[in-house]
């Protein structure tokens, strides 16, 4: 499970990674605690899968200036 949090853009985020099917790679929304949002991933490696969200989201023209965190959930 991937953890990210962000205090704004949060249905940006949903939206976004909701719909990402890139490579085979898929993810899927959980749940929301306070400002983090979690979220399924069939990658085996969640760092690696931290380092893709991340990517993602900066790749977005709001995601340049987002102040966000991204990393593996326990």
């Amino acid at each position: 499970m991937i953890e990210i949090s962000s205090a704004v853009h949060q249905d940006k985020i949903i939206d976004l990674l909701n719909n990402y099917k890139e490579d085979g790679v898929e993810f899927s929304y959980k749940e929301k605690k306070g400002i983090n949002l979690y979220f399924e991933t069939n990658m085996k490696n969640l760092e690696d899968a931290s380092k893709l969200v991340k990517k993602v989201i900066k790749g977005q023209p709001w995601g340049t200036v987002l102040y966000f965190r991204v990393s593996p959930a326990e």
